[in-house]
């Protein structure tokens, strides 16, 4: 294959580069230099259609699109990069031919960010609606509906949301999260995996057969990274309000700490399961 990867100046970007490097031919689009050897390098925004002009010599098989402005920018901002940017990169994309496009969205998505965020459901599944206060999930939800958008218009696309969680370094060691009030980024305090997992869920998705449609699957880690139970967390943090979200999932012995979030699609669509516990043995 022929990949076109993007953000391979950050953290899950230069990991899957050097993975994806191994087997197939990659080509890093990224702002900052991209520190990986045995790939083509384009220095640049994907925002900006003179560099993505620059792409025009190759045929691409997949994009895996990772770049992105995070939850610390500005509304303004985040509108301006997440969605018209990943727009513009989309659409030079599906109208140079490439039939499959990877992005990755959050699980911030469901609105999250704000401490007024409450869950409509647990697990949440992989479509929970946007309930974002903060612009960043609101961002990425947009971006998703931008990639429905695009495939009304070529139902031969093939477009897989990833929404990911928070990811570790392979060194961190686990921590717990101690029940008490309930802040920012709440789920994403509890909803984590390794370097490593969100690597293989990306190379997945990128290699995985080609099925024409829109699909938003959440990736976190199978456990909720919480100190005793997740009843007992929710019940933490929302009070009487958590009698409204039924919890009887994780009153069934042995899933006490399941993810927050559903993980059964990508188990299913793309056969992943992650490998590395964010739970102390």
């Amino acid at each position: 294959m022929r990949v076109l990867i993007t953000g391979t100046s950050g953290f899950i970007g230069r990991a899957l580069a050097e993975n994806m490097a191994v087997e197939h031919e990659v080509v890093c689009l990224s702002r900052q230099p991209t520190a990986v050897d045995g790939v083509e390098k384009i220095a640049g925004s994907f925002t900006d259609p003179a560099v993505l002009a620059r792409l025009d010599g190759w045929d691409f098989d997949a994009l895996v699109h990772l770049a992105a402005l995070t939850g610390a920018g500005s509304e303004a901002d985040l509108m301006a990069v997440n969605v018209l940017g990943s727009y513009t990169l989309l659409r030079y994309m599906a109208d140079r031919g490439c039939g499959k496009l990877v992005l990755a969205s959050s699980i911030a998505a469901v609105g999250m960010q704000s401490p007024l965020f409450r869950p409509l459901e647990l697990p949440m599944s992989d479509e929970h609606p946007c309930l974002d206060r903060d612009g960043y999930g609101f961002s990425k939800y947009m971006m998703e509906e931008t990639a429905r958008y695009l495939s009304r218009q070529n139902t031969a696309l093939d477009i897989v949301n990833i929404r990911l969680s928070s990811v570790w370094p392979e060194d961190r060691e686990p921590v717990l999260r101690q029940p008490g009030p309930v802040g920012q980024w709440s789920m994403g305090a509890i909803s984590c995996m390794y370097l490593s997992d969100a690597v293989r869920c990306f190379r997945l998705a990128a290699e995985s057969r080609h099925k024409p449609g829109v699909r938003i699957m959440n990736a976190t880690g199978q456990q909720a990274c919480v100190e005793g139970t997740v009843p007992e967390m929710m019940r933490a943090w929302y009070g009487k309000e958590a009698e409204r979200i039924d919890l009887s999932h994780y009153e069934r012995r042995g899933h006490e700490r399941d993810a927050v979030y559903s993980i059964g699609l990508i188990e299913r669509e793309l056969g992943f399961v992650p490998l590395r516990s964010v739970v102390p043995e």
